[in-house]
């Protein structure tokens, strides 16, 4: 590391020994993702423009793509030399460990059988009935009742409206395998900017409607 401006001690050629762990350090991420894509580019793969965390590498028949969450890794393709040999050079580059097939990444499960994958998000389910505490509350048949309307002046202000910002966006999330959820998550995300008790009422008979069956 060189030295940052305005610190004097020692020779002008001399450099810092770090001694923090990598993850300690605001510029980690950034510097790490800025290493990992150039070197990902280099060979051979290009970044999407509606993803920046995907990377695709199509060489004739062949192909790669590579999606990236933090220091975490997914890896698919067609051929498995090209996947080989993407992993060895992934590990001259970064030293990384392969954990084998994939079973599960950020709340999803994932499972193989003979007529294809399946996705899964009950334990990421779960979790929200856990810290929202309506895991033992009665569970609903429907999400929301039909023909209703709702609005921004529809009950009281919340004090504190990160609680409520943060069930949402959990929700937003577990509509990836929960098509049956997206039209009533979507209008609640409509009141993110001043949610009120109304609101959150819906927000937790959602909940009680994934109690019914979280997986």
């Amino acid at each position: 590391m060189y030295k940052p401006p305005g610190y004097s001690i020692g020779g002008p050629n001399q450099v810092c020994r770090l001694l923090k762990s990598l993850y300690g350090l605001k510029q980690a991420s950034r510097q790490w993702y800025s290493k990992l894509s150039l070197s990902l580019i280099a060979f051979g793969f290009t970044q999407s423009k509606a993803d920046y965390s995907l990377f695709t590498k199509v060489a004739g028949t062949s192909f790669l793509a590579l999606l990236v969450y933090v220091d975490d890794i997914i890896v698919t393709g067609n051929c498995s030399s090209s996947i080989a040999s993407l992993k060895t050079f992934l590990h001259k580059q970064f030293q990384i460990k392969d954990l084998g097939c994939l079973r599960y990444f950020l709340g999803l499960k994932v499972a193989r059988s003979s007529t294809g994958i399946h996705l899964c998000q009950r334990k990421y389910a779960l979790d929200i009935l856990v810290d929202s505490g309506t895991l033992a509350s009665k569970p609903l048949k429907l999400p929301l009742e039909q023909n209703f309307k709702l609005s921004k002046t529809s009950g009281v202000p919340l004090l504190d409206p990160n609680t409520y910002r943060r069930l949402i966006g959990r929700l937003l999330y577990l509509t990836i395998t929960r098509p049956d959820i997206c039209y009533p998550v979507q209008i609640l995300s409509q009141y993110m900017d001043t949610p009120t008790t109304t609101h959150l009422a819906i927000a937790h008979q959602i909940l009680r409607y994934i109690k019914s069956a979280p997986g």
